[in-house]
């Protein structure tokens, strides 16, 4: 395990990245684990069919017990404004999931996306946020994939900026890239 400094400071973020089934949930839940401090889990997905509800049902089964769970899809800053606090560690897992809502509800992608970045300032404790790495690959055919690809990477990129970590997720093997 590559080690973090969560839990060593009030607050501290932490990013982090990697493609689908990487193993980055289950890296982000592990740090978590390691702060020794109460775990709140912050949810963005929304279930609209049977196999995102067998993978949200995986996933909690994967977290196990000692989670308090936030399902929040669209008013992410506020929920962590709420929830955040010195003696709690936040897991917002995922923020493509995120973007997706945004997109989906027709808000501005982008002002939402500086607004998370710029409440991460005012938060009193540490947050972990997961999210796919999705600008890796081909160029999508579409209009409103490539402005996923576009909004997704806009966000990593400031995010990581204001992150104080950024690990990045292959094959279930971390890369500490930030931190």
């Amino acid at each position: 395990m590559i080690s973090s400094t969560l839990g060593t400071s009030a607050r501290r973020i932490s990013l982090v990245l990697g493609g689908a089934r990487s193993g980055k949930s289950r890296f982000s839940e592990n740090l978590a684990l390691e702060s020794g401090l109460l775990r709140h889990y912050v949810a963005t997905s929304q279930i609209f069919d049977e196999e995102m509800r067998a993978r949200i049902t995986q996933h909690r089964e994967q977290r196990g017990e000692g989670w308090v769970t936030h399902e929040e899809p669209l008013r992410l800053s506020e929920v962590l404004r709420d929830v955040a606090g010195p003696d709690r560690i936040v897991l917002v897992d995922c923020l493509t999931l995120w973007v997706t809502n945004l997109m989906m509800a027709e808000a501005d992608v982008e002002e939402e996306g500086r607004a998370l970045v710029d409440s991460l300032s005012r938060l009193s404790g540490p947050v972990i946020f997961v999210s796919n790495e999705v600008g890796l690959g081909i160029v999508p055919e579409n209009r409103m994939a490539r402005a996923f690809r576009d909004h997704a990477g806009r966000l990593h990129q400031s995010l990581a900026a204001a992150a104080d970590e950024v690990f990045f997720i292959a094959a279930g093997l971390p890369l500490k890239m930030k931190g």
